[in-house]
């Protein structure tokens, strides 16, 4: 698996996956929203800890700048 992610990309992911949890945990997100929200946060932090998003592939899409990949 080649990165396809970058690092705002990646840290965008892991924030979206935080508001999330925050939102169910206080008690703003139940029932059908929490599940499927909750769903997408899991996505949202395996995909930034790998750097590698599979939806990308299909269209070809890389969030990765030229200066990133020279690490």
């Amino acid at each position: 698996m080649k990165k396809n992610m970058g690092t705002l990309d990646r840290t965008l992911r892991i924030l979206l996956a935080a508001v999330i949890a925050i939102l169910f945990f206080t008690g703003q997100l139940t029932g059908t929203a929490a599940i499927i929200l909750g769903i997408f946060a899991v996505i949202f932090l395996l995909t930034s800890a790998v750097g590698f998003c599979p939806l990308y592939l299909p269209l070809k899409l890389s969030t990765i700048k030229k200066t990133e990949t020279k690490k």
